[in-house]
């Protein structure tokens, strides 16, 4: 008699062991989205703690948080959590424990935003070459100072330095955020990083920096303490990171020892990940990149996570059963249905579909900045112990956040004058 078939609910629910032995106990896995709860003095906070709690009372596996930047002088947004030394670990270590209070993994997104931080934010920006972004951005983002040789070299060592205060703080991994434009990203580039010396120039150079980071992260962590990284499939732009240029970036993370790769892709100039412009064929097979992971898994034996576009029970089982990934990333769902993954493991589906928000205005539609700034705004609801809000007005959340970000903007410097 052949073995029992396993029903939806019990795949989604099979847990799944690293190769560096660290267990994460099913298949579903939060994907990072920024949600701007620090203070304006960039410290974490209670918002945090409640948020994340709630989380992994919803039963997902594995929680990925929203970028936690390097560098007092580079953040992202107002309200981004920086972490530069141990001040705060009496908060981080709070963080942790709510994270993970059900047995679940929660692992710290690290990153640095490059030029990709709003006007007026900080002093300057910063980026692998003094590039602007294209025309509908540059309203929202100055032209970049080229990085010295010596400040990649402390750009490294800070990426390490906050993988191992996550360590101590208590989260169970760290994310390298390499995707969606943002510093390594910038660097991966040939669009964004037109250098000649060694971290620019060919491929092997511009992958150079990550490569270096993933190194200095693990002398700091040690052999057994997970590191994943988020990762194009492609930028989607004329110009930019292409599928080759990624798969050999993955090939040479995997040599490297990387435990994890969660495959995204697009950038804020061509918001891929978003599925504003996906194929009617991409959107009914739900997994917006998964032709890209199939690659991958032919090149390369490290656990796979897959972002953008899960919609349903059947759509996570047949990503899953097609052998080609590992985990199921979910992102805007959660913040509007926290709880989701319970009814997943249940072999429910959601409550609710994600739709495309939109304000009415062509040039803001086009751009993954709104969306931003709508589930910002539900992340925020629930990091209050209220109920996400997922009618909210596109048009509303947008000029709401705008208004906000623009004062926060305003105290962030004020702060630093």
């Amino acid at each position: 008699m052949g073995a029992r078939q396993k029903s939806p609910a019990q795949k989604l629910a099979e847990s799944f062991r690293l190769p560096n032995g660290v267990r994460i106990p099913n298949r579903l896995a939060k994907s990072a989205m920024s949600e701007a709860l620090g203070t304006m003095d960039n410290r974490p906070t209670e918002r945090l703690v409640q948020l994340y709690g709630r989380w992994a009372d919803g039963g997902i596996g594995l929680s990925i948080t929203g970028n936690v930047m390097i560098d007092r002088r580079a953040i992202g947004e107002p309200g981004n959590i920086v972490i530069e030394d141990e001040s705060d670990l009496p908060t981080l270590r709070r963080w942790a424990a709510a994270g993970t209070r059900h047995g679940g993994q929660l692992w710290m997104q690290i990153n640095h935003p490059g030029k990709q931080s709003p006007k007026g934010l900080n002093k300057e920006t910063v980026s692998p070459s003094a590039i602007p972004f294209g025309r509908d951005l540059t309203a929202f983002f100055s032209t970049p100072r080229e990085l010295t040789q010596t400040e990649i070299e402390d750009l490294i060592r800070r990426y390490g330095n906050t993988a191992r205060i996550a360590k101590k703080a208590g989260f169970t991994g760290v994310q390298i955020h390499g995707a969606h434009g943002y510093l390594v990203s910038q660097f991966l580039s040939p669009r964004h990083n037109q250098r000649q010396d060694q971290w620019g120039g060919t491929p092997e150079n511009r992958r150079r920096f990550v490569l270096a980071v993933l190194a200095e992260m693990r002398k700091q962590v040690g052999a057994k303490f997970p590191i994943g990284i988020k990762l194009n499939s492609a930028d989607f732009q004329r110009g930019g990171f292409t599928e080759e240029e990624s798969l050999a970036a993955i090939e040479a993370l995997a040599e490297a020892g990387i435990d994890m790769v969660e495959i995204s892709g697009g950038t804020y100039e061509a918001p891929a990940m978003t599925g504003i412009e996906a194929k009617a064929s991409t959107r009914a097979r739900e997994a917006y990149f998964m032709e890209f992971a199939e690659k991958v898994r032919e090149a390369v034996k490290v656990p796979l996570m897959l972002t953008g576009g899960f919609r349903s029970v059947g759509g996570m089982v047949g990503a899953l059963d097609s052998g080609a990934i590992d985990f199921i990333g979910l992102g805007r769902l959660l913040a509007v249905e926290p709880d989701a993954p319970s009814r997943f493991l249940r072999g429910e589906e959601s409550l609710h579909q994600i739709r495309p928000i939109s304000t009415g205005i062509g040039m803001v539609d086009r751009m993954a900045l709104m969306e931003v700034a709508w589930y910002t705004r539900q992340l925020r609801r629930i990091s209050e112990g209220r109920k996400p809000k997922p009618n909210e007005s596109g048009l509303q959340a947008f000029a709401l956040g705008m208004l906000s970000n623009g004062w926060n903007t305003f105290r962030t410097r004020r702060l630093r004058a």
